[in-house]
């Protein structure tokens, strides 16, 4: 019988201790949960920014391009006047 409650008594004694150390160990858990989901928010942010910046670029050249499409058709359209005055003479 002393052997029995031996045993129960370091039964209880072992789940105590266990209960207790995993307590701090899920509080550490928390942390790293917590500094990964900081990492994953300024992962995002960081790729928010090179697409808002790859838009800007992308409207910026599409203005160049508008005005070069500009300057081409006011030149064209230059040499065609020039062209109709030449043909008068």
């Amino acid at each position: 019988m002393n052997k029995l409650l031996a045993a129960l008594i370091a039964t209880l004694f072992a789940g105590a201790t266990f209960a207790q150390a995993a307590a701090p160990a899920a509080a550490a858990s928390g942390a790293k949960m917590e500094k990964k989901e900081a990492k994953a928010e300024t992962k995002a942010e960081a790729k928010a920014d090179k697409a808002e910046k790859k838009a800007d670029k992308a409207q910026a050249t599409a203005k160049e391009a508008k005005a070069e499409a500009k300057e081409a058709k006011k030149e064209a359209k230059a040499e065609k006047k020039a062209d109709a005055a030449s043909a008068k003479k």
